[in-house]
């Protein structure tokens, strides 16, 4: 879309699914945005409520909209991000498409992830092929942290790697089930989906190398876990793994590494991803690393405001809060 730094009115987004919990986040990422602003919020189930009272920070007297996807064209939206569950956009997309619209589309299903006319918004990893691409899918949060623990090593990985991972409940979404039931997860972890998850096969397509993926729910409402068991080609030292990771991520400030292993209780309400952890084998030829972050911001709503800024041309960082900038040692 080109450089727009220099606007003065204000880029209209629409959000359809904000009643969930990365719906929520977004609205308090856009509302707080220097060049963004909420043209609609869509949710049946809130429908007539303001937003306002569920998020003070927004101004003014927008309502939440109970809307059907042929609406959607018409409501001025430069921007729309569908956050619904998986299966969902294509309907909206369509109607979008039948009406001869073009806004900017960041789906955060996982509907287009495999689709190659989108571009998947991984921004670390691949905001150069694409810039200003107009439709956008967001690649899933586990996907987010396995990749990212992944890359640095992928010249010299041999073998599949083996991700174990752990996610709090509201990566489970807001539709009643065991995966979200406090009671059914209390001091329990909850296995699932343990071979063919689509997270493992969208590593597997994005790295271009297998990665056997097991996800586990946990007690806890936010942030995950995974730790990643990499194979190596060759033999390495600790010093020269760390120094992969550091130059890799060096000029990224949404990704942190370190040598501890990272804390999930200590990424909940962050926007970055930690890794670290760095373990090696006494022959040099296993490394173990591990990643976290928050599922609902890096892994979701923090990473669609970083596609939203790259397809409008703003800086990608711009209304994401941060701890601090690049990585650490």
């Amino acid at each position: 879309m080109g450089d727009v730094t220099g606007l003065t009115t204000r880029v209209p987004v629409g959000i359809v699914g904000a009643r969930g919990h990365v719906g929520a986040e977004l609205i308090a990422l856009i509302a707080a945005h220097p060049h963004f602003e909420l043209a609609f919020v869509g949710s049946r189930e809130l429908a007539g409520q303001l937003v306002s009272q569920h998020h003070p920070q927004v101004r003014g007297e927008l309502r939440y909209t109970a809307l059907r996807p042929d609406e959607l064209p018409a409501l001025g939206a430069q921007a729309i991000v569908l956050a619904m569950p998986n299966g969902r956009a294509g309907e909206a997309v369509a109607a979008i498409d039948a009406a001869g619209a073009d806004p900017v589309i960041v789906d955060l299903s996982a509907d287009y992830r495999f689709d190659s006319a989108w571009h998947y918004g991984l921004p670390e990893l691949t905001r150069t092929p694409h810039p200003g691409s107009r439709r956008i899918s967001n690649p899933g949060c586990y996907a987010t942290a396995m990749q990212l623990a992944i890359a640095p090593m992928l010249d010299v990985l041999s073998g599949p790697v083996q991700c174990f991972g752990v996610s709090g409940y509201s990566g489970a979404g807001t539709t009643p089930s065991e995966k979200n039931d406090p009671e059914c997860l209390r001091d329990n972890l909850m296995p699932y989906a343990l071979t063919g998850h689509v997270h493992e096969r969208e590593v597997t397509r994005r790295l271009g190398h297998a990665v056997e993926f097991m996800p586990h729910v946990a007690p806890h409402f936010r942030g995950l876990s995974i730790t990643a068991n990499l194979h190596l080609a060759r033999e390495f030292k600790l010093d020269e793994v760390q120094e992969r990771y550091q130059a890799r991520y060096a000029a990224e400030p949404l990704v942190h590494v370190s040598s501890e292993a990272p804390w999930v209780s200590r990424i909940a309400g962050q926007h970055h991803v930690e890794v670290g952890g760095f373990t090696l084998d006494a022959d040099g030829r296993r490394l173990v690393v591990v990643a976290t972050l928050d599922n609902l911001l890096k892994g979701a709503a923090t990473q669609a405001l970083q596609n939203l800024n790259n397809a409008f041309g703003f800086d990608e960082w711009l209304g994401i809060p941060r701890a601090s900038s690049g990585a650490s040692s």
